[in-house]
């Protein structure tokens, strides 16, 4: 009969709101017998079906909720119908040359992400129970888009957690993995074996065309820059001068590139080194901009990190702000679930007070709609975006 999970008294509350995740502390006992990675069904602790899931013994999180229907069964039909509705979302929104396909949790497919570029995917898997069903991902996909090719990038740590091992490379197809894109009218190369998360940063594509707005005619600073996403949107936006900046000079390599694919090499600068003390240099020698950009990686990854994230936060913020000219603009962000919108307009509040500089919040943002999140699972929550308009 397979496993029957029993939930304490009243843990089935968030998880009948929607929530997926079916963390071990919160389980009363536990019946019946499988495969570490097999189906489970939860219940209440009255014994009310409240859904199925994967189940995986080594983890936190023991179960991950995907069907909420007692006899529903799992079959590669079912990967199909939950992917093509995601698809169909996205489409529905305009998207068509790169977005992300599925986001895990809030596309009923818990720790599966999958991202479109061009006519490639990319596919991470997060969960024991999702990776023995790779295969029928695959069929789905293939079926589905005729993919010229798959990549999966399943080379995150979390990974280990699940007793999985680290995992990178072609899954399908033979084709160059620096794959050219096309994002708010500009080429850009993800590159699906080293680049960031998948391949590059879709979350912040929204974000990105709205920096357009705050870089016509302006002298503007991209700090932890990447791959060039946002320098590009403001060279392309009339930038009169852009200065990428980020410690990696394989990353400053793609902005070049980048910029070149666009005719824009003309207008973006590339410069290498530790963004904090780059900033400090700036100010020591009197630099200052119309717009400055701060996106950088996340500064904590867990809840005991928080404290140091926000010190970490606030300075960079400070120094961002001391470097924007009277009435220009700092856009800044955070992509961390950890550090809340809350803590992140605390930390705004207090950099800008600490830099004796006056604010005006002009936008907020969050991750871009190809990225929805569930308001049963705060986790699906991460990106915050910030312009403030400097005076």
């Amino acid at each position: 009969m397979g496993y029957r999970v029993y939930l304490k008294k009243n843990e089935e509350k968030r998880i009948a709101a929607g929530h997926s995740w079916v963390y071990a502390n919160e389980v009363e006992r536990i019946e019946g017998e499988g495969k570490n990675g097999d189906l489970a069904c939860v219940y209440d602790c009255k014994g009310n079906f409240i859904g199925k899931g994967f189940i995986n013994h080594i983890s936190k999180i023991l179960v991950r909720i995907f069907i909420r229907n007692k006899d529903e069964k799992v079959t590669k039909e079912l990967f199909k119908e939950r992917i093509k509705t995601a698809v169909e979302y996205r489409e529905k929104l305009g998207y068509s040359n790169c977005f992300r396909a599925v986001f895990g949790e809030a596309d009923n497919l818990p720790a599966v992400i999958i991202d479109k570029y061009a006519d490639v995917f990319s596919i991470q898997i997060l969960s024991l129970g999702m990776d023995k069903h790779k295969q029928d991902i695959i069929d789905a996909l293939k079926e589905l888009y005729s993919p010229r090719g798959i990549y999966e990038r399943s080379d995150v740590e979390v990974r280990k957690k699940e007793g999985l091992p680290i995992f990178k490379g072609k899954i399908y197809g033979d084709f160059d993995p620096k794959v050219v894109i096309e994002e708010n009218g500009l080429k850009m190369i993800a590159d699906l074996e080293n680049g960031q998360k998948t391949g590059y940063f879709l979350d912040q594509k929204e974000n990105r065309l709205a920096l357009r707005r705050y870089s016509k005619d302006a002298r503007v600073l991209d700090c932890f820059c990447n791959v060039g996403g946002f320098s590009l949107n403001a060279a392309a936006a009339g930038a009169k001068e852009v200065i990428s900046l980020d410690i990696s000079e394989k990353a400053l390599a793609d902005v070049r590139e980048n910029a070149k694919l666009n005719g824009l090499e003309n207008v973006v600068r590339t410069e290498c080194g530790d963004v904090f003390e780059k900033l400090r240099e700036y100010k020591a020698n009197g630099e200052k901009f119309d717009t400055v950009v701060l996106d950088p990686p996340a500064f904590c990854k867990s809840a005991n990190d928080v404290k140091n994230a926000y010190r970490g936060y606030k300075d960079i913020n400070i120094l961002g702000l001391k470097l924007v000219k009277k009435g220009g603009f700092l856009v800044t962000a955070s992509c961390s679930h950890y550090m809340t919108a809350t803590l992140f307009e605390k930390m705004l509040k207090e950099a800008s007070r600490e830099s004796g500089r006056t604010v005006r919040v002009v936008e907020i943002k969050s991750q871009s709609p190809d990225h929805p999140a569930l308001l049963a699972a705060d986790e699906t929550t991460y990106l915050k975006f910030y312009v403030l308009h400097v005076q």
